[in-house]
């Protein structure tokens, strides 16, 4: 069983550890172990500061600290573990494989296939988060890459060679307005070639 609590809001600190999910955040000679989505963890640089927004889960065998380098992310991290059967762990994992804009997008349109593509998790799990989410973003389904075009444009730059940290990068780098795939992965390339 989980609770969740705001003991602590936010964490500013210098990043002394990096892990495959987590960063160790110092303060004041308190390392924190942290637990960020993939953008943050690829953001982060040893030795350099660093201010997460953060939740702690509590359960009956760990506290766990997560951290969010933005209020959005952080807002929907919550939404994401009140659906049931979606825990901590499982909600972070769906925002390292896709942006707040992206999943409100797929969640308002109802789309099933981008849910359980991006995410990885299974059509039950994906309806779940739609019916359980749908009222509670409207209104925020944003505009960008929560869409099938650039999921092509996903698949095509990771079938390219690239991580899906550094094709989800490019995307942020498309200029807006630019609506076909082919142009948005040509976009995309220029970006990760400079």
């Amino acid at each position: 069983m989980c609770y969740s609590v705001a003991m602590i809001g936010s964490i500013t600190g210098i990043v002394s550890q990096k892990g495959l999910r987590s960063l160790m955040v110092e303060v004041h000679g308190v390392g924190y172990l942290i637990y960020v989505t993939s953008d943050t963890l690829l953001s982060a640089g040893l030795g350099s500061p660093i201010t997460l927004l953060t939740h702690l889960a509590v359960r009956e065998d760990a506290l766990e600290l997560y951290g969010f380098a933005d209020a959005e992310s952080l807002r929907l991290f919550e939404l994401l573990i009140g659906v049931p059967g979606i825990g901590p762990k499982s909600a972070l994992a769906i925002l390292s494989l896709a942006s707040p804009a992206a999943l409100s997008r797929a969640v308002h349109d109802s789309d099933l296939a981008y849910l359980t593509k991006v995410s990885g998790i299974g059509k039950k799990s994906a309806e779940k988060i739609i019916v359980e989410l749908r009222d509670k973003l409207t209104g925020d389904e944003g505009s960008g890459e929560g869409n099938a075009t650039d999921t092509d444009v996903l698949e095509a730059l990771r079938s390219l060679g690239y991580s899906l940290a550094e094709a989800r990068e490019a995307l942020k780098h498309i200029p807006a307005g630019e609506p076909e795939t082919s142009e948005r992965i040509r976009e995309a390339l220029r970006y990760l070639s400079t």
